[in-house]
């Protein structure tokens, strides 16, 4: 597996004030119970970027196993109360 990125999902993700390098740490360090299907069969993953800032990334896996970031940004506090009580982390 790969990542692609292109000018949309990088402006897409840089809006929301989020590196590719922390959007793609938290796909490949992704812990049970994520990655989580979601709606037209993408997959949902909250994690730690590199920095430690707790994350949500949204993304494609293509039929070439290329993953396709398509949303990328900081936890909500609420979403990080319940990423804690998931995980215990």
């Amino acid at each position: 597996m790969y990542f692609r990125w292109n000018d949309w999902n990088e402006e897409h993700v840089w809006k929301h004030g989020v590196s590719l390098e922390e959007a793609e740490h938290v796909v490949e360090t992704a812990r049970s119970p994520f990655p989580r299907m979601i709606e037209d069969d993408k997959r949902l993953v909250w994690g730690r970027g590199k920095g430690g800032r707790l994350l949500q990334v949204i993304f494609l896996l293509e039929e070439d196993d290329a993953i396709y970031v398509i949303h990328a940004r900081p936890l909500t506090e609420k979403e990080k109360g319940r990423f804690r009580r998931i995980t215990n982390r």
